[in-house]
């Protein structure tokens, strides 16, 4: 009986089990609070339960230390924040000695690399990160690192560009009138779809794969690109550009932190080693997907 345990069963996990969960014969999920906990375990995800546990990363319950116990995968999305992993911080000793346990996969994040002027870079980039959120991914994944090096554990890194998928695009933003585009000369982004992620994530734990992946679509682009994309199909002007120094002044320190890096991100390695062909190469690909499923829910409604 394969059991997979998600630590921090957020938007990722929650694609992930609805698309690809019936590979496993059970699925344990966690969040920080009961509440969020409860509200999950009544949701339905690829027609099926998530068996829900509360986990704050400050200490374990009897049920998440038998979580662990029964884990045969391990994929690990809770973020970590002040220099520490929280799943490490109260589980390691746990994790080392779990007696079912095959493989984990940690979702970190392309920030680890940094700021490179538009350059390429690979898996074979040094991290340098300009942002505490960058540096605390990295320290995730060399705590992950040495973790697995002890167990002799696989440990797949994978490396995300920015999300995108149903509920979380440029045509919501679109549509609730948040979308800004941002302009700074230059400035490049990569991203990649949801549903792409569930691919990387299934493959890695198929192939047992350990070492770090960049999960990132085909095309870096600039920001606004995709606003302007969504604009077109839904047959709406795009909002006007405003310079990055005018938008500082209405713009979270978090969104703004994104514009502090600009690369062109490779994913030669999560096509090549992973054998994941992306159903949505680019944002075009991906924006019109979820174009269609909202005029088809919205006939159907």
């Amino acid at each position: 009986m394969a059991t997979l345990l998600c630590m921090g069963f957020g938007y990722c996990a929650q694609h992930y089990a609805e698309a690809f969960g019936s590979r496993f014969d059970r699925i344990i999920g966690t969040t920080r609070t009961p509440k969020h906990a409860a509200t999950l375990a009544q949701q339905r995800f690829g027609d099926r339960a998530i068996e829900m546990i509360e986990f704050d990363g400050l200490s374990a319950s009897r049920a998440i230390l038998d979580a662990v116990e029964a884990a045969d995968v391990l994929l690990i999305s809770a973020a970590p924040a002040d220099g520490f992993d929280p799943v490490l911080a109260v589980l390691a000793d746990e994790i080392l000695q779990a007696p079912r346990l095959q493989s984990a996969v940690l979702l970190s994040t392309l920030g680890v690399y940094g700021d490179h002027g538009g350059g390429w870079v690979s898996e074979t980039t040094p991290p340098e990160p300009v942002n505490h959120r960058g540096r605390d991914r990295l320290a995730a994944e060399r705590a992950w690192e040495t973790i697995g090096a002890r167990r002799r554990l696989p440990v797949a890194i994978l490396r995300l560009a920015g999300i995108y998928g149903p509920g979380q695009n440029a045509l919501v933003s679109i549509i609730r009138g948040s979308a800004r585009r941002i302009l700074k000369p230059g400035q490049v982004f990569n991203r990649i779809h949801v549903t792409d992620i569930g691919q990387a994530i299934d493959a890695a734990i198929a192939r047992r794969a350990n070492g770090v992946f960049n999960v990132t679509d085909d095309e870096p682009s600039p920001p606004g690109d995709p606003i302007v994309y969504a604009a077109e199909l839904l047959q709406v002007a795009p909002p006007p550009e405003i310079d990055l120094a005018e938008a500082a002044k209405t713009t979270s320190p978090m969104a703004l932190s994104f514009y502090q890096e600009c690369k062109r991100v490779e994913n030669t390695r999560l096509k090549r080693e992973l054998g994941v062909t992306l159903r949505y190469p680019t944002y075009r690909e991906g924006l019109r997907a979820l174009h269609a499923q909202m005029q088809a829910e919205g006939a159907s409604g």
